[in-house]
């Protein structure tokens, strides 16, 4: 498989791993933090349902769309395991940040 690949399925899990606490924040009712909110800190709980979605769109579109994902082929487990590693160790030092407010 092409490396533009799994640089793709490495992008593609990122997304999904930022999707998932905005979705699941969103369908909780919960107030959260979204990129696009000016002035105030936290986006409605609709506005994150639908930000969870569009990241969970592009994630999928990137593994359908660039190169065949085959979860338990070596490279592209690595690819989307350390993608999903790295971006949830960022969003948590990031979303950390909010506990202490």
């Amino acid at each position: 498989m092409p490396w533009i690949a799994y640089i793709a399925h490495f992008i593609a899990a990122a997304f999904l791993t930022n999707g998932v606490p905005h979705f699941v924040n969103g369908v909780s009712g919960r107030p959260f933090r979204i990129p696009f909110v000016q002035g105030a800190k936290l986006g409605s709980p609709m506005a994150n349902v639908v930000w969870g979605w569009a990241n969970f769109l592009v994630a999928f579109l990137l593994f359908a769309n660039v190169g065949p994902l085959y979860i338990g082929t070596p490279g592209d487990t690595i690819f989307v395991a350390v993608g999903m590693l790295v971006t949830g160790i960022l969003l948590a030092r990031i979303f950390g940040g909010d506990a202490r407010l």
